[in-house]
């Protein structure tokens, strides 16, 4: 029993050392099984250097948050206001009234992939204009130290505004990349991205949860780009 064992070890040896003099001689050989070992990745990409830039901290009480610390409603500018714009811009054969107010329009909607059909008045309420990075996420991870104005400003900057699905962006709430993403699985790499980008652009950290979230999504989109105001 004993020979048996030690035979069977010093055939194991020899098998051994003719695979490492093949792997020497054949560098074929080698490269085929080092391509065949698993390669740990890292997103790449503007975006994903900018959320590497972000801070990560666990999130702040919610405290004294109301939608009012963001402002009164829409900011309006030379007669439009915020929400009226942001139609404008994310809706096709658009048609416009005397007060700066879409009427109709047509909405490809980046959040489900449905097409949606607007008119005033009538389903005003199926598309909605979400605020990308949730306003109460923003006042946990940082809003709550920036000045009132600053808070406006992010509240109708049309990085942070995209015209969605209104049932989408009702189920989305306050959550960030950690507990909702869109189900159009297309956009959502461009969905993280322009989260990345409202937050380093207002000085806003990241949770772990949601940076592990953010890196899952743009590791199926290498090279994936910060959007840009």
């Amino acid at each position: 029993m004993h020979a048996h064992k030690v035979r069977r070890s010093l055939a194991m040896l020899v098998v051994a050392l003719l695979v490492t003099i093949g792997l020497f001689f054949h560098p074929d050989l080698r490269q085929t099984m080092l391509s065949s070992s698993p390669v740990a990745t890292s997103p790449s990409g503007s975006a994903a250097d900018a959320l590497l830039q972000l801070d990560v901290k666990g999130r702040a009480p919610k405290t004294g948050y109301a939608r009012t610390q963001f402002g009164d409603g829409w900011a309006t500018e030379r007669g439009c206001d915020t929400r009226n714009v942001i139609l404008h811009r994310d809706l096709s054969d658009v048609s416009m009234n005397d007060k700066c107010q879409v009427e109709t329009g047509t909405l490809n909607d980046p959040y489900t992939g449905k097409t949606i059909s607007f008119k005033r008045g009538v389903n005003s309420s199926a598309i909605q204009i979400d605020h990308v990075v949730a306003l109460g996420d923003a006042w946990q991870t940082g809003a709550q130290q920036l000045t009132a104005m600053q808070r406006q400003q992010l509240a109708n900057d049309s990085l942070e505004l995209l015209a969605v699905d209104g049932p989408a962006n009702q189920q989305k709430s306050d959550g960030d990349a950690a507990t909702w993403l869109p189900p159009n699985k297309a956009f959502r790499c461009q969905y993280v991205a322009r989260q990345v980008a409202v937050k380093q652009k207002y000085h806003l950290w990241v949770t772990s949860a949601e940076k592990e979230a953010i890196i899952s999504v743009l590791n199926t989109c290498p090279g994936q780009v910060l959007p840009i105001t």
